[in-house]
C-alpha cells in the first residue's frame, strides 16, 4: 500500500511539473514571438516608410508603440460578443420568422429562361436606344 500512494504522489508531482514546464514554455513562446514581429514591423518600417512616404527610421520600441496604437485604433482587444447579441442575431435569420429563404430565391428559378426570352434582346435594344441618344443633337 504504501508503494502505491508514493506511486499516486510521484505521477501527479509528475504531472504538475509536466504542465508548469508547458506554460514556461507557452510564455516563452509568446515573448519570442512578440520580438521576433517586433524587430520584423521595425525592419520593414525602417525600410519602406523613408524611401516611399519620407518618413523617419525608428527603433525597436517605436516600432512596437505603433503596433500597440495601430491595434487600440483599428483592430480593438479581439471581439467581445456577448451571448445575447450571437442569439439576437440567430434569431433574425431563421427561417420562417421575418426573413423567409425559400421565397427570397424561389424568383431566381425564372431567371434563365426569362435571359434567353427576352433579356437579351431588351439588352440589345437598351444599347441602341443609348447610342442613338448620343448621336441625338441636343
Amino acid at each position: 500500500m504504501k508503494d502505491y500512494v508514493e506511486h499516486q504522489v510521484k505521477s501527479n508531482f509528475e504531472r504538475v511539473v509536466k504542465k508548469i514546464v508547458k506554460v514556461i514554455f507557452i510564455i516563452i513562446l509568446i515573448i519570442l514571438l512578440f520580438l521576433l514581429f517586433g524587430y520584423g514591423f521595425m525592419y520593414l518600417w525602417n525600410w519602406l516608410m523613408p524611401d516611399i512616404f519620407g518618413l523617419t527610421t525608428v527603433n525597436y520600441w517605436q516600432a512596437v508603440g505603433i503596433l500597440v496604437m495601430a491595434k487600440i485604433l483599428f483592430g480593438g482587444f479581439g471581439e467581445h460578443k456577448s451571448e445575447k447579441k450571437g442569439k439576437k442575431n440567430r434569431k433574425k435569420c431563421t427561417p420562417g420568422k421575418g426573413f423567409n429563404f425559400k421565397s427570397d430565391f424561389s424568383k431566381w428559378k425564372h431567371y434563365e429562361s426569362f435571359w434567353q426570352e427576352e433579356g437579351e434582346d431588351a439588352y440589345n435594344a437598351y444599347v441602341e436606344r443609348k447610342a442613338t441618344d448620343k448621336n441625338s443633337p441636343e
